[in-house]
């Protein structure tokens, strides 16, 4: 796995997408992550398509985001608002309180959303057979560190990178 490039960026959005490197690195099953903003916009997003790729190699990776979001990344994103907004929804109708954690378990994959402090959501694509404990556990590592750094100055930054990453140099 091979992060964007985060030169141009500031320390917390650095610190941000190696979290999510370092998550997606880490734990056994995870196939892909995608943190989503509380409007529904892509933010920050692990590609499998790069994994294996060797640091270094900037240029290629721009050009594959230069064309925006898609693939992966992008039907993760679109699944993980679409999620938020069900379960929120869900939860006012039964006076529920807020939503912590939604877990889809599929014949061949599961699909974890969590809630973010600020409103954005965490969404984990894992194997059929990940360790479902380890995979929340690490989401909320995750959360708990990434929670307090996701100010609106630093969402924004990380938005205008994903929708143009030319311009983050």
């Amino acid at each position: 796995m091979t992060a964007p490039s985060t030169y141009g960026l500031s320390t917390q959005a650095r610190n941000l997408q190696w979290l999510l490197t370092d998550l997606v690195e880490e734990v056994p099953g995870i196939v892909s992550v995608a943190v989503v903003s509380s409007d529904g916009l892509l933010l920050l997003s692990s590609d499998p398509e790069t994994a294996g790729e060797q640091r270094g190699q900037r240029d290629r990776q721009l050009e594959q985001r230069s064309k925006g979001p898609r693939g992966a990344a992008a039907d993760l994103a679109t699944i993980v608002s679409g999620l938020g907004s069900l379960t929120t929804g869900a939860a006012e109708l039964m006076d529920g309180g807020s939503v912590k954690q939604t877990m889809v378990h599929m014949e061949h994959g599961s699909v974890f959303v969590m809630a973010i402090s600020d409103g954005s959501l965490l969404g984990v694509h894992a194997t059929p057979d990940c360790d479902m404990g380890v995979v929340a556990y690490h989401m909320a590592l995750f959360v708990g560190r990434a929670g307090h750094v996701l100010t609106p100055e630093v969402r924004s930054e990380l938005r205008q990178s994903m929708e143009n990453p030319e311009n983050v140099t």
